[in-house]
């Protein structure tokens, strides 16, 4: 049975950074962590300090502004396992929340099964990136 799999914003921040009501995740392990590239000159060139042969470390990258950071610059993942889905915390300083369980915290990381209608808050409680795991079966 083919599955397809999205995450789903729940907070306006959540929203803005895929850009959507929905995101599908099409290729696994898809991972998630704080934008710290660096940004590309307004005439569209790269910047000085951006190495261009370095491969993108995330497939979703999430604004922080301010200086209290909830999203570490290499979060988690969600990978796909025997038919099931994980979250693996990559070592987050904050962690992650699931379904209100603390899944890593102090760089120490750690997982847990996925499950559809999941939510998942990337760090903190205070966190303003909160997504809703959502699992469709096509028939």
């Amino acid at each position: 049975m083919a599955r397809t799999v999205f995450l789903k914003p729940l907070t306006p921040e959540a929203r803005a950074a895929i850009g959507g009501d929905a995101l599908r995740i099409m290729a696994f392990p898809f991972r998630v962590g704080r934008e710290s590239r660096p940004e590309a000159r307004s005439d569209g060139a790269p910047s000085p300090f951006q190495r261009p042969s370095r491969p993108p470390n995330n497939e979703l990258y999430l604004k922080e502004p301010g200086h209290v950071l909830n999203v570490s610059r290499e979060h988690f993942l969600i990978d796909a396992q025997d038919g099931e889905y994980v979250l693996v915390d990559r070592g987050s300083v904050c962690g992650t929340l699931v379904e209100g369980d603390q899944i890593g915290s102090q760089r120490q990381g750690g997982s847990t099964r996925l499950s559809d209608q999941d939510v998942i808050v990337v760090g903190t409680s205070e966190s303003r990136y909160i997504f809703k795991f959502v699992v469709l079966d096509a028939v």
